[in-house]
This record gives C-alpha cells, structure tokens and sequence, in this order.
C-alpha cells in the first residue's frame, strides 16, 4: 500500500478525507462507491485519502474481515498512507476525553435499556408522538437527573450520555446567536440540503436529545470517536453517505465541545437494491468480493456504482 500521491501547499495539505469501514461484514456496492468518490476527490484536489479501520465493537468485529476490506480496496485500485489508524488502538484516547467531560460535567450515567425508553416514551404526552433522532427513538431523560458517582471516584461502567441541554452554552463568534451550529454541505444531505447549513441548540435538545458517547463495555461511541480520529488525522473533507447527514449535527456540537476544528463535509447518494432499499453488509448478493469471484472487473463496479 504506497502512500498517497497527493499534492501539498507550504507543507500543509489542503485537502484530506477518509474511508472508515467497520470489519464487521463484507464490504458491498454501497462502501465501494463512497471509497471510489472519496479517493477520486482527494486526487483531484491533490490531496489524500487515508484509511481508517472503526474496530470499536470488538463482540462483531473480526481479524478475516478487516483483511477482506484491503483485499478488496487494492482491488479496486485505491491506495493509502500507512499506518492505518485502528480505534481499537485508540481506546485511552477516548477514555481519557470521557473523564474530562465527566469531570466537567457534561456527561451522566444511564442505566436504561432500549426497552425501558421504549416503554418511557410510549407513556401518553399529552398526546404527542415519540420524536426519532439519528440514534432511533430521543431519550426521554430518565436518568439526568439521577444522583451522580462522586466525581472523584471513577467513572461508572455504564452508558453515558451527553448534556444536549448544556450545548446552547458553546457559543460561536462566526455566528449572529450563541446557541446557532453550522457546517459547510458539498454534496447534498437526504432532502437536498447544500451549502451553510444552520441548526440550533433547541433544535438539538428537541431532535437528537442526550445522545450516549460511551457504550457499557465499549468505551466509547461512534459520535466520540469519529470526532476525535478525524481531528487528530486532519481531516479537511468528510466524504460519507446521506444516511448520516443527521449525525453531523452531533459531531458539530461536539466539535465545538471539544474544541476541535470542524471539517467540511460531502454527503452523496447511497446505493440501492433493486427494491430500493439500502444496502446491508448482510446483503452477501452486493458483496464487493462477490462480484470479484464471478470474474468482475473494477471497471464494472465503478459502472454499476454509476461512478
């Protein structure tokens, strides 16, 4: 895997992004089409393209399937710097962001499951139905108020959320209001949304809710750890599915949190099956490897990934 042939200015690169798949399954038609755009971007603007492997659920992530995902991607004829940062090795990274914003405040512990906010939530609201966040159904705040561990003691080993409701306090000087987030859309989020895109800290709190930044055995989150793996890798461009669109929404809150800089992103399209649906690593029928065993060639994945 050479290193990316990228062009820099005074030394700084100008633009940066990355491929982040999770060894959990075989890479489909779907991953082949961001890692194709995003390579040819990158080389287009002269910059680089690295590879990030997100290992951070270790009960479904395996050994075979993180070779699978290189395999494939030289296949298709990309190429990355080395050394391929792993979460899995950046576990006191996150840990360590975890205490200080324990230490600040900004987390509590929840103890519920999926069915106890189910439950929470089917309760009757004044008629109101539950609201779905980019995380499934937003947190009813059972636990907020909750008395807290001792912050000199060590953090409980359960789930931790965030205080959405503290996220009006980050103001930004760019903005008119303190409590206004934005981030700069390239491509175009599910509904069509390009350019600034404008959200507030009710918005939040309204939406998204406290949302978990560490699982109960895990560690972390995806929110917490794309954040910081992105920052500390100097990503200038975030090139990634519509599907997650929402999501930016936190990681610029959290961007902001933690005083990190806030990349520009490109939301594309994502590949479909014949019945419109979403591809799945499930799905083995889309499976790049698939599709290389029947004598495909990377020629025709491009084309059926309309690339």
């Amino acid at each position: 895997m050479a290193a990316t042939r990228g062009g820099r200015t005074g030394g700084r690169v100008t633009f940066r992004t990355r491929f982040a798949p999770s060894p959990t399954g075989p890479l489909h038609l779907g991953h082949a089409y961001s890692a194709l755009l995003g390579h040819e971007m990158a080389m287009r603007e002269g910059g680089e393209w690295l590879l990030r492997i997100e290992d951070i659920d270790r009960q479904r992530s395996r050994p075979d399937w993180e070779r699978q995902i290189y395999d494939d991607l030289l296949w298709l004829g990309l190429w990355w710097p080395e050394p391929v940062m792993r979460q899995s090795e950046r576990l006191g990274v996150y840990e360590a962001t975890l205490a200080r914003l324990w230490g600040e405040r900004w987390l509590y512990a929840c103890t519920c499951s999926r069915a106890d906010i189910a439950a929470a939530l089917s309760a009757p609201q004044e008629g109101m139905a539950p609201i779905l966040g980019p995380d499934g159904m937003v947190y009813p705040g059972t636990c907020r108020a909750r008395d807290r561990v001792p912050l000199d003691g060590p953090m409980p080993d359960e789930a931790l959320r965030l205080q959405m409701g503290r996220c009006g306090e980050l103001g930004d000087a760019r903005a008119v209001e303190g409590d206004v987030f934005w981030f700069e859309e390239l491509g175009q989020g599910p509904n069509g949304e390009h350019g600034p895109i404008e959200f507030t800290a009710e918005t939040m709190m309204r939406e998204v809710g406290d949302v978990v930044l560490a699982r109960r055995g895990m560690g972390t989150s995806y929110h917490l750890s794309v954040v910081l793996d992105d920052a500390t890798q100097g990503i200038t461009h975030v090139v990634r599915g519509q599907d997650l669109f929402e999501a930016t929404k936190i990681h610029v809150v959290l961007q902001r949190l933690l005083g990190l800089p806030t990349p520009t992103y490109h939301h594309h399209p994502l590949v479909r099956d014949d019945t419109g649906r979403r591809l799945a690593k499930r799905e083995d029928a889309k499976a790049i490897a698939r599709y290389r065993a029947e004598g495909a060639t990377p020629s025709d994945i491009r084309r059926l990934v309309g690339l």
